[in-house]
C-alpha cells in the first residue's frame, strides 16, 4: 500500500479535511490520533489504531481528492462497534510527513514560534498539538532531521520543528495537529535510544522533548 501523507510538498502548508460534518451529538466516541485506509475507489474504509487494532467502517467515508489504496494519518472521531468495525463520525487530516535532513532546507529554514499544547510518542509516530498565532494566511510546516548523536552508549535522534509563519498577523490562536512518522529509524534506533524533538515557542523560547524509542512500535 501506498504510503500517502497530507501533503508531499517540500514547504507543506497545513490543511484541514473534514470526512463528515460535525452536526449532532455523539455516543460513547473515540477521538485520538488513527490512521485511516482508502480503498481502490478512494473512498475511506478502515482505520488502525497506533495499538494496531484495526477496524472496517460500517460507514465508509466517499471523498474527494484522496488518493486510491493509500494510508493518511488522521484525527478522529470514532466508535467501536462488534466484530472489528467502527462508525466513523469526523475526522481530519493531519500533517504527516517523513522528516528531511538540515541541509535541504538551507537558506529557507525557519522556525518562528508556536506555543506547546502536547507532545505525545504513540506507536510509529511522535504527534504534536501545537497554537499558532495567526489571521488569514498559510503557515508552513515540516520536520527536520538533525541526525543522530551518541553520548555513552546511548543514541539520541535530533528533530526540529520547521515552521514559517509566511508574515502572518498574530491576531488569534488557533490549534494545528502534526505526527512525526518514525518507521524510518527503526533500523538505526534500539531499546534505551532516545528521540528529542527541539521547539522555538513563545514560552520557553528554544526548547525541546525528549522520548525513549519504542522499538517495539507496530507497523501500520
Amino acid at each position: 500500500m501506498k504510503r500517502i501523507f497530507a501533503s508531499l510538498l517540500f514547504l507543506t502548508g497545513v490543511f484541514f479535511t473534514a470526512c463528515q460534518k460535525d452536526t449532532y451529538t455523539y455516543p460513547n466516541v473515540i477521538t485520538e490520533f488513527v490512521c485511516i485506509h482508502t480503498n481502490e475507489q478512494g473512498n475511506v474504509t478502515a482505520l488502525t489504531t497506533d495499538n494496531n487494532n484495526r477496524y472496517i467502517l460500517e460507514n465508509p467515508l466517499q471523498s474527494d481528492g484522496l488518493t486510491p489504496d493509500s494510508l493518511y494519518r488522521a484525527l478522529s472521531m470514532y466508535e467501536l462497534l462488534q466484530a472489528n468495525t467502527a462508525k466513523l463520525y469526523t475526522c481530519q487530516l493531519v500533517l504527516s510527513v517523513n522528516p528531511l535532513p538540515l541541509s535541504v532546507f538551507g537558506d529557507n529554514l525557519k522556525t518562528d514560534p508556536v506555543d506547546i499544547q502536547s507532545i505525545w510518542l504513540s506507536g510509529n509516530y511522535l504527534n504534536l498539538i501545537v497554537k499558532e498565532k495567526a489571521k488569514d494566511k498559510v503557515h508552513y510546516y515540516h520536520f527536520i532531521d538533525e541526525g543522530i548523536t551518541s553520548h555513552n552508549g546511548i543514541q539520541t535522534l535530533n528533530l526540529r520543528l520547521f515552521h514559517d509563519r509566511n508574515n502572518d498577523y498574530e491576531a488569534f490562536t488557533r490549534n494545528i495537529y502534526l505526527s512525526v512518522p518514525l518507521s524510518n529509524y527503526k533500523s538505526q534506533l534500539h531499546k534505551g535510544d532516545k528521540i528529542r524533538f527541539y521547539i522555538h515557542t513563545y514560552k520557553e523560547n528554544e526548547t525541546f522533548r525528549e522520548f525513549k524509542f519504542n522499538h517495539t512500535s507496530h507497523e501500520n
